[in-house]
């Protein structure tokens, strides 16, 4: 929604500072909604500035370009779901790794799908922009991939193998929430989230 109030008012008393923080997060909660919801390449610059309530001006004092404010919001967006998946293993019971596999992926899938904006954003809008983000957006799944063999180490055989099952888990969890949205979302998270744990139990098992 197109915010009214005046935005000199919005922000009378802050020092410069906090006041260009909360103009960059209008800009990057902008940006989510049209890039989340009519997608990245019909949003432009005005656009988002129409949306955050803010000029153009502000807005090139925060970003680069439009490509800059998608970089930014898919690292925000990433560094989120990777905390919020790597505090729920930490909760799980020690050693029971298929409990921290359920808890990690149950985190994981809720942070996408209780804002199918993230979701599209994450899985959808990032592919192919650029050279740049290609490398961000694999860099990502490296991470997790490098999460997993964490989690597991210490079982099963070390090396090539492992690292190689966790990568093909990555990308079939990517895939899966990109088919769930491309399905216009009819699949229920929690059946995700089981499936999931099935892939990750199995080639657990399988590995050791």
């Amino acid at each position: 929604m197109v915010r009214t109030r005046d935005q000199g008012r919005h922000y009378s008393g802050l020092a410069p500072a906090e006041r260009a923080r909360r103009r960059h997060e209008s800009f990057l909660a902008a940006a989510l909604e049209l890039f989340g919801t009519d997608g990245y390449p019909p949003t432009t610059v005005k656009r988002i500035c129409k949306e955050a309530g803010l000029t153009e001006r502000y807005f090139y004092a925060s970003f680069k370009d439009r490509h800059d404010c998608l970089v930014q919001l898919y690292t925000d967006l990433t560094a989120g779901l990777r905390a919020v998946t790597l505090a729920a293993i930490e909760q799980a019971p020690p050693g029971d790794l298929d409990a921290a596999a359920d808890a990690g992926l149950a985190a994981f899938v809720g942070f996408l799908t209780r804002d199918p904006r993230r979701a599209r954003v994450v899985l959808i809008e990032v592919v192919g922009v650029s050279a740049e983000l290609e490398a961000r957006r694999h860099g990502v799944l490296r991470e997790f991939a490098e999460l997993i063999t964490t989690v597991w180490s210490g079982t099963g055989p070390p090396g090539e193998a492992r690292r190689l099952t966790a990568v093909g888990l990555v990308g079939a969890v990517n895939h899966l929430l990109v088919d769930w949205l491309l399905s216009e979302r009819a699949t229920p998270p929690e059946t995700l989230v089981g499936v999931c744990s099935t892939l990750f139990s199995a080639a657990h098992t399988r590995l050791a």
